[in-house]
């Protein structure tokens, strides 16, 4: 339910309403990483992410982080790299100071070469709800591919594709663009085989010179910068617990 910013702030025992609107007008407001200037402003507390400063309002999960970070090319999914490669840990300031006041962990992969949307949380069983292979969460991406796939190559992408370990399950498979040289396609796949989006392209033909992943099951990144990261909502975190077949503990929805 919306409510005033203030009045959410003040039931939540940060300050008093007058001094929740001081810190309104003094820009030290954030809900869902949009800083809030202007009084009047309604939030829903059960499902945006409101803070003051680094504080989380109404956190009640004891200490769990669900992050979205929007993985540019360049960097390599770990938290350390023994190659000395930049990993996606500095894009979130490695420490405390960065105001995630806790230590996360990636979810899954992305390769060196792939940008786009990556979950780091310090939730395992969260973790392991969205990626293990069994659960099925959908993993959609946009895909640039050398040479014009035409309709018998895209039917034969989203049936199955043999790999060297074995038969893919079938994928959804939409054209967004064909250029005289290039295919871009969406592709979405449930599975969680190494690399495998670029492996069944180059099996048909049609190396992959660029990939980003779009969506985890029903959460996208919309309009967050290469490099940016922000928090899920609650209503993100229970949709893609749903999307795993996982119904969402109360403690850990109120994130």
């Amino acid at each position: 339910m919306l409510e005033r910013i203030q009045k959410i702030l003040s039931a939540a025992g940060v300050c008093s309403r007058r001094e929740a609107e001081e810190l309104i007008l003094e820009g030290k407001v954030r809900v869902n990483g949009r800083v809030v200037s202007e009084l009047g402003q309604k939030a829903d507390p059960e499902e945006d992410v409101i803070k003051v400063g680094n504080r989380v309002v109404g956190r009640e999960s004891g200490g769990k982080i669900y992050l979205l970070l929007n993985k540019p090319k360049g960097y390599v999914t770990t938290t350390k790299d023994p190659q000395g490669r930049k990993t996606v840990m500095d894009l979130l300031g490695r420490s405390r100071s960065s105001g995630i006041g806790a230590r996360v962990y990636p979810v899954g992969r992305l390769d060196y070469d792939s940008e786009g949307m990556l979950i780091l949380t310090n939730d395992g069983d969260f973790a392991n709800a969205v990626m293990h292979p069994s659960k099925e969460v959908q993993k959609t991406y946009e895909v640039k591919v050398k040479g014009v796939m035409d309709d018998a190559t895209l039917r034969r992408l989203a049936g199955g594709v043999r790999l060297e370990d074995g038969m893919t399950a079938p994928a959804k498979v939409r054209k967004l663009e064909l250029t005289r040289a290039n295919s871009w396609l969406e592709i979405t796949i449930h599975e969680g085989r190494n690399r495998q989006v670029r492996r069944m392209c180059e099996a048909l033909g049609h190396p992959v010179q660029k990939l980003k992943r779009t969506k985890v099951g029903p959460v996208g990144m919309g309009a967050l910068p290469a490099g940016g990261y922000r928090e899920l909502t609650p209503g993100e975190v229970r949709a893609l617990l749903k999307a795993a077949g996982k119904e969402p503990e109360k403690q850990r929805a109120a994130v």
